[in-house]
């Protein structure tokens, strides 16, 4: 018999938020380890807030929602806060009942320096790696090294001359501004939205932009990533924060590969004097690296399993919606780089770590 389209709102539900949630939905297993690595850093959070006054939104409670904003490419907090409002799944796992009432969206610009800053991101991100290192799965030897484009939350009509004599701005939202003619650079304009950014292309016949770049050094047995640094858009950027996460992470005896843009001899050279071997793409001519290291297996390999690097970055841009920042200032960009590359660590987690149906599970101090 064909049922009747009758639709009665009920007052009371007698399911609770648990079961509505699939027993072998990915975020269960990614919730324990969240939780973990949240648990872990209680001191860290007792140390951001005064111990008088009221009482504040859990800061757990704000970084998981912010870690769902990168996993699900939710655009801004605002639409956060509507899927947050009406989505199970997402209320689940930020830890807040059927009934509680969701936040503001200005509650993230006003925690955005106290709980996205670089320190606290990198807290996390080294916290989620160190889960990878007790399991074993971050090779101590080879590693890989590549840097990324992010476009600045900044329009080209923004950069302007520092000495403010040019025209003055036009009237209007969006106004039209003829750019022809005019020779812009970094040394004599600067942008008024993001003083930061720097106007920046890396291909000759490519856009020039105003960007940030952000750099990665991952771990060739998994692709973990292991370092994170953000710099401005420099011609040097990429070989200074190499050096500086390879000073960091790489030990002696390691090798380190990278692509063309970093076969200089100030690079290459460096590498050979703290015994690390440079397992650096050659340029076609006048490469710094020479033959007998070209030749080699371990080269080979490398410059095979470098390529790994870049899906970590495919998948911050994608994925986490890191091709454009939302946000200004490099301190901030730094913080948004560092959160989400440890959410990518976390879902490569996902698929490496062989989970056990006990859940109490916790991160290591």
């Amino acid at each position: 018999m064909r049922g009747h389209d009758a639709i009665q709102s009920s007052w009371f539900s007698y399911v609770s938020l648990e079961e509505r949630i699939p027993k072998q939905h990915p975020l269960r297993r990614l919730r324990l380890l969240v939780d973990g690595v949240l648990a872990s850093m209680d001191a860290v959070f007792a140390e951001c807030y005064s111990h008088t006054g009221r009482p504040s939104i859990a800061p757990e409670k704000l970084l998981r929602a912010l870690l769902l904003q990168v996993l699900y490419t939710v655009r801004s907090e605002r639409q956060l806060m509507e899927q947050l409002d009406y989505n199970l799944l997402f209320r689940w796992f930020v830890g807040l009942g059927i009934d509680d009432a969701v936040w503001e969206r200005t509650v993230f610009s006003a925690n955005r320096e106290r709980l996205l800053s670089e320190a606290l991101s990198r807290e996390f991100f080294e916290r989620v790696l160190a889960i990878a290192e007790w399991q074993n799965l971050v090779s101590d030897e080879h590693f890989s090294v590549d840097g990324s484009l992010i476009e600045a939350w900044a329009s080209h009509k923004s950069f302007v001359k520092k000495d403010g004599s040019g025209p003055d701005k036009p009237a209007g939202r969006n106004p039209e501004v003829d750019f022809s003619g005019e020779k812009r650079s970094n040394a004599t304009h600067q942008s008024t939205t993001d003083p930061e950014a720097r106007l920046y292309k890396k291909g000759e016949y490519t856009e020039a932009k105003l960007r940030y770049i952000t750099h990665a050094l991952s771990e060739n047995r998994n692709g973990l990533i292991v370092d994170v640094e953000t710099t401005q858009a420099t011609g040097t950027a990429e070989i200074e924060a190499a050096q500086k996460m390879i000073k960091r992470r790489v030990p002696k005896g390691g090798s380190v590969g990278a692509d063309k843009g970093y076969d200089q001899p100030a690079f290459v050279n460096g590498l050979n004097t703290q015994d690390i071997k440079a397992h650096v793409a050659r340029k076609k001519t006048g490469s710094a690296v020479d033959g007998r290291t070209a030749r080699g297996k371990g080269y080979a390999q490398s410059l095979k399993r470098r390529k790994i690097v870049e899906e970590a970055f495919g998948w911050i841009k994608t994925v986490g919606g890191l091709r454009k920042t939302r946000h200004i200032g490099l301190a901030k960009v730094a913080g948004q780089a560092l959160f989400c590359f440890a959410a990518y660590n976390l879902t490569r987690l996902l698929n490496l770590l062989v989970f056990t149906p006990k859940p109490a599970w916790s991160a290591p101090t």
